[in-house]
């Protein structure tokens, strides 16, 4: 049950706030309560100690607080925030975090000079009848969501608690 757990919680989760984000340019507060939460039931059960939990804990500390100055900014929206805050717990305060972070980067940056793009063939778009949400193209924001979800689904594999799910399995 806790490997099925780690195998599922979390890839669904971002499933989730990327199609949300993609189409409606939110996401929801529950997905990152429900990763928060997760992480605190799962991580006892897939055998990590109360030290390894505490540097969870501290990585998701410090990114909120790098967000958060992003937020106050205006840089970045509040639920990527949250969602990036929610995810940097499953990942730790190690190399898979930093891995995280930088798949997140380069996710980001591809996705910013695609939406720039579509944004420029806006007409075009709407002319052929190509399907594309239409928040896509009319948003003044890039649905970052997207980003995270797929920097998180990159990272994922190498993450402690994937390690300690497959350390189960052996």
């Amino acid at each position: 049950m806790t490997i099925a757990c780690i195998l599922v919680i979390l890839p669904f989760c971002l499933a989730l706030a990327a199609f949300s984000d993609l189409f409606t340019m939110t996401i929801p507060n529950r997905i990152s309560v429900i990763l928060l939460g997760a992480f605190i039931i799962v991580a006892p059960l897939a055998g990590l100690g109360m030290g390894e939990i505490s540097l969870h804990i501290a990585a998701a500390t410090l990114v909120f607080a790098v967000c958060f100055c992003l937020f106050a900014v205006n840089i970045m929206g509040g639920g990527d925030a949250k969602l990036l805050t929610a995810c940097a717990i499953w990942f730790g305060l190690d190399a898979s975090l930093v891995a995280f972070l930088v798949y997140v980067s380069i996710f980001g940056g591809l996705l910013t000079l695609a939406v720039l793009f579509l944004r420029r063939q806006e007409n075009a778009i709407l002319a052929s009848g190509i399907p594309v949400p239409q928040l896509l193209l009319t948003a003044k924001k890039i649905p970052y969501g997207i980003a995270i979800a797929l920097g998180g689904f990159a990272a994922y594999p190498s993450s402690p608690l994937m390690e300690a799910a497959f350390a189960q399995l052996s």
